[in-house]
């Protein structure tokens, strides 16, 4: 159980820690952190998760990164439905702990979408659903290529999170103008719960988008790495 526990608290962390940082400190009035705050906070949840609680459960924090380990031939299938379980439930429970806090100043309303991935009119770009599906490909399929890469035995060990974490960070400075950048269906999730409407009706993409860009990135790797590993 403690896997499944660690992944819960490490996706609860990464919600609590990357949307947070969107919602209650983007903008805050004159010393709002903005995008590259946000970018940075989301890759600084996954480089302390990696170092808290990847020598437990590997640190996967997203179904995609699972169904891509698993592609990539480094993580078992039958633990896949426990790992985005307990990924979604800490995702959630992220949400709601920020709902508390944020709904705690006056004049506070979820049209701002609570960080929220879409596309279309709730892209914050206002890009469309064809860009908006690359992106979160292309995007998830680099993040499963420097996972694999950073985690190889081959590579130098100890700074796999670094490299992880400082991944997930570029990729937000790409994308959040795009899709407020999900790469992670469980953290499109967790927030969309709150919002509702648009964003539960849009959140098929972003389960779908980057768990095929996992697969892709895992496959790429594979075929990179050939028999070194």
């Amino acid at each position: 159980m403690k896997k499944y526990i660690a992944e819960f608290l490490g996706t609860f962390w990464l919600v609590l820690g990357g949307c947070g940082s969107a919602v209650l400190a983007a903008a805050f009035p004159d010393v709002g952190i903005g995008l590259a705050g946000v970018s940075l906070a989301f890759g600084l949840t996954v480089l302390t998760m990696a170092y808290s609680i990847g020598h437990f459960s590997g640190c996967h924090l997203n179904p995609a990164v699972s169904v891509g380990l698993w592609a990539g031939g480094r993580f078992p299938a039958r633990e896949l439905g426990p790992y985005i379980f307990s990924q979604v439930l800490g995702a959630i429970a992220g949400a709601g702990v920020l709902y508390l806090i944020a709904s705690g100043q006056a004049g506070f309303s979820m049209a701002g979408g609570f960080a929220s991935n879409g596309f279309g009119e709730h892209s914050p770009g206002k890009y469309s659903m064809t860009a908006a599906l690359v992106t979160e490909v292309v995007m998830t399929m680099m993040f499963l290529f420097i996972i694999l890469g950073a985690t190889s035995k081959r590579a130098p060990q100890g700074f796999a999170p670094i490299a992880i974490g400082l991944g997930l960070t570029l990729i937000h400075l790409i994308s959040i103008p795009v899709t407020n950048t999900s790469v992670n269906p469980a953290r499109s999730t967790g927030v969309a719960v709150f919002v509702g409407d648009w964003a539960v009706s849009q959140l098929w993409l972003f389960w779908l988008a980057p768990i095929a860009g996992a697969v892709i990135g895992a496959v790429l790797y594979r075929v990179v790495k050939g028999n070194e590993d």
